[in-house]
């Protein structure tokens, strides 16, 4: 149960920034919050606190609800379709929450642990403001980036080209997660989420409703409007590809 004394999760406060480097050199800057929870141990609010933080599976990964029905389950299953070893202690996980029946995404990390507490895998999953989703599976480095192929459309400036360099450490007292896209081997746009931790208590879970109301949808709704921004200024727009594309493991760089 969440408790005051000892909460089963913890709150990251966040600053979030978005760089294009290429063609066009723009930025913007947002402030949210996020979960870091044990995907066994997901947090049961009161019943009065549930319309601000609602976890569910199907949220998460591709898998049909009624095979797959609880988050470590769709996370065992992503690791078979990737022929990856199972893992047999936790699974922990950086990621939002439903607001109000509302979530958006935009990276969400799982660190996968063996039975001593090992980092076995990372799982980077990514959705896209169109309602599609793409798990990159990555290897257990935490010394430096890890590289792995672009696969998934994300953004409609930008081709399904080109690669990510990753950078996502286990959060302690601080969440830093660093994504840069690159092409031809230049830097066109990078992310970057810092975070300081909060206890995972009702008193504030409250005023995160109140410094960073529907975060979710927020933070949503600001990168669509960049979007629009980035359009009016003429930046050329890539259609959508039509068929999904498969999921690729990483190679550390």
């Amino acid at each position: 149960m969440l408790t005051r004394e000892r909460p089963s999760a913890s709150l990251y406060r966040t600053r979030i920034s978005h760089t294009r480097h290429a063609p066009l050199r723009t930025e913007f800057e947002h402030r949210s919050y996020t979960w870091y929870v044990d995907v066994d141990d997901l947090p049961r609010l009161p019943f009065w606190l549930r319309p601000f933080a609602g976890f569910r599976a199907q949220d998460h990964f591709s898998a049909p609800a009624e095979q797959q029905p609880t988050l470590r389950e769709r996370v065992d299953g992503f690791l078979a379709e990737q022929g990856a070893a199972p893992v047999d202690g936790r699974v922990t996980a950086l990621l939002h929450a439903r607001v109000l029946g509302f979530v958006f995404n935009p990276i969400s990390v799982f660190w996968c642990h063996d039975a001593a507490g090992a980092l076995v895998h990372v799982i980077v999953e990514v959705h896209n403001t169109y309602g599609g989703r793409h798990a990159y599976l990555l290897p257990p480095t935490e010394t430096g980036p890890a590289a792995v192929s672009k696969a998934f459309y994300v953004s409609p400036f930008n081709k399904v080209d080109g690669y990510y360099l990753v950078d996502v450490p286990r959060p302690g007292a601080h969440a830093e997660v660093a994504i840069s896209y690159h092409r031809d081997h230049k830097l066109v746009f990078a992310a970057a989420l810092h975070g300081q931790r909060r206890p995972a208590t009702a008193r504030e879970i409250v005023r995160m409703q109140f410094v960073a109301p529907v975060a979710p949808l927020m933070g949503a709704a600001q990168i669509r409007m960049h979007g629009v921004a980035l359009w009016l200024r003429g930046l050329p727009v890539t259609p959508r590809p039509r068929t999904a594309p498969l999921t690729r493991k990483a190679a550390s760089r």
